[in-house]
């Protein structure tokens, strides 16, 4: 069966667009007609103008790399011709007045904004009204819950989200996409609403591993190239990490078994641990995403109370009240764990470990567990998730990919190989 136009990759969908087998407009209609279709049952986005985006459709010339492919938007990244609400009440009616560099990138390169999509709270945990496309009593994680959706629904090809726990991969995961949070300060976070600015990372969901290389070259301001195929026998380190018993069984089993299936496919694979230490990171981890968070969030709490959910009521409260010596040693802390993990993932091209706990929890109130994202997060990794598994539940179980800093292009070459073999 042929595919429809909005089931097309990105890259596909560029690559027809220049060949004139497929123009803007039908492209962006498609993704229309398929956002009429679900969006009253999954909510995905936060602000979309039919409208104007079929007039910007029509008159594109299907120039720039890009060629009119449409991208959504999470809500917290600055756009002149969108509201940009931080998925508050307190920002309803806020049209920044430029773009953030992102956005701009998109445009620069012939892409088309199609819209904003839901976040969380702040980008914190307070969720919207966005279900997830495989089960609408299900999460679709957080907080790029609009974004993971409406790529996993086939209502755009790319999305942008933000991570600083797991905001990216888990959702992600969850919804059954692939997602790839940079190495931490490689793509610009300008123009975007922080919540913790020694964590926070721009990422973005795709249909494909190559949609996430030409995405990512875009988001860097280069002229996209093709994913060069990873040279040999790629060495993968399998790390459970201390967290390992809080996945459920499923996933333990599917992670097990794809780290057999990749040795069984020629690859090299072994169990790696992390440095002694680590037991204490979640907490270590916390104290620094509050401490920044409260202050973050300390305009509006001030000046807002009324208009702030219980949820980041709380976190403020908590935030305020972790000491400024306590945050510096908890920064001191992680910038020597970067080193012992520098050296503990010598000589291998990725790590494999789950992407979340399990499937995307049942309910719209708890977006799921941090337990396997903050650490590659704070450490500052880049990471690619691989919608590889089914749960019991029939929901999608991503595997996680993680490399060392600033070796994201062998990330993604390897995650194109594993992709090959566990999709």
């Amino acid at each position: 069966m042929t595919a429809r136009p909005n089931e097309l990759t990105a890259v596909e969908a560029a690559r027809r667009i220049e060949a004139g087998d497929l123009t803007v407009e039908a492209l962006v209609r498609a993704c229309l007609e398929r956002i009429e279709e679900r969006e009253p049952e999954i909510a995905a986005f936060a602000h979309l103008d039919r409208e104007q985006l079929l007039a910007t459709a029509i008159a594109h010339d299907g120039a720039g790399p890009m060629r009119g492919v449409p991208v959504g938007v999470k809500d917290i990244v600055d756009t002149v011709d969108a509201p940009t609400t931080y998925g508050s009440p307190i920002y309803r009616d806020h049209w920044p007045g430029a773009d953030a560099v992102c956005v701009n990138r998109i445009h620069a390169a012939g892409g088309i904004v199609l819209g904003k999509t839901v976040t969380t709270e702040f980008a914190a945990r307070y969720p919207g009204p966005t279900r997830n496309p495989h089960d609408v009593r299900h999460t679709p994680g957080g907080s790029s819950s609009g974004s993971a959706a409406a790529v996993a629904d086939c209502m755009a090809p790319l999305g942008i989200g933000t991570q600083t726990a797991g905001s990216v991969i888990r959702p992600a995961s969850f919804c059954g996409v692939y997602g790839y949070k940079a190495t931490f300060g490689t793509l610009s976070f300008a123009g975007v609403r922080h919540y913790a600015e020694s964590l926070d990372t721009l990422g973005c969901m795709a249909r494909s591993v190559e949609d996430l290389a030409f995405f990512r070259d875009v988001l860097l301001g280069v002229e996209p190239a093709p994913l060069d195929p990873f040279p040999g026998r790629p060495r993968l380190g399998f790390c459970r990490t201390h967290h390992w018993d809080e996945a459920d069984e499923a996933t333990r089993t599917c992670i097990e078994d794809g780290a057999r299936r990749l040795a069984a496919a020629g690859m090299a694979v072994e169990d790696v641990d992390l440095p002694a230490g680590f037991e204490e990171a979640l907490e270590v981890y916390n104290r620094i995403q509050l401490f920044e968070g409260a202050r973050c969030f300390a305009p509006d709490a001030d000046a807002h109370p009324d208009l702030l959910s219980v949820d980041a009521r709380a976190l403020h409260e908590r935030g305020m009240a972790v000491e400024a010596a306590s945050y510096r040693e908890a920064l001191r802390r992680f910038q020597g764990w970067r080193a012992a993990v520098d050296e503990a993932f010598a000589g291998y091209d990725a790590v494999f470990t789950p992407s979340a706990a399990g499937e995307a929890p049942e309910g719209l109130r708890f977006t799921g567990d941090i337990a396997f994202n903050y650490l590659w997060t704070a450490l500052h990794l880049p990471a690619v998730t691989i919608p590889a598994f089914k749960g019991p539940r029939g929901l999608p179980i991503g595997a996680q990919l993680v490399a060392p800093r600033y070796a994201d292009d062998r990330l993604l070459a390897v995650a194109a190989l594993v992709a090959r073999r566990l999709v």
